[in-house]
């Protein structure tokens, strides 16, 4: 089943609402979007936690979880699968990048007076 009629036709079967189409379509476009992950994680830095297998389960698992598009074949496929793969490690590295600013830690203002005494004995 890997011409591109099939896969189209397994892509509208998924926008009917078929539940097994997206078990016909792994098999098929496994390969494609397991090169696709890797690719992007190439670009990555080297101590990435995120590993190329972890990005296209992720993808994989926003793909289908739309409910609302309306395939127009592999091509489609790939680039919207792209554009998930994208925004995951945009977001992983968002959250990288709060976690290394204090994540979720309390944040004290800086405007209430300083608890402990100035060199001249006053409080601030």
């Amino acid at each position: 089943m890997s011409a591109p009629e099939d896969i189209t036709s397994t892509l509208l079967g998924l926008t009917r609402g078929d539940g097994t189409a997206a078990d016909q379509l792994m098999p098929v476009v496994y390969d494609k979007l397991r090169a696709l992950a890797e690719q992007f994680m190439r670009r990555e830095r080297r101590d990435h936690t995120l590993q190329a297998t972890a990005l296209l389960n992720e993808a994989y698992l926003r793909l289908f979880d739309q409910s609302r598009v309306d395939w127009r074949g592999k091509a489609h496929f790939v680039a919207l699968a792209a554009e998930m793969m994208r925004r995951i490690l945009v977001d992983h590295a968002r959250r990288h990048a709060a976690a290394k600013r204090g994540g979720g830690q309390d944040r004290v203002p800086l405007e209430e007076p300083w608890p402990w005494p100035t060199p001249g004995g006053k409080s601030i």
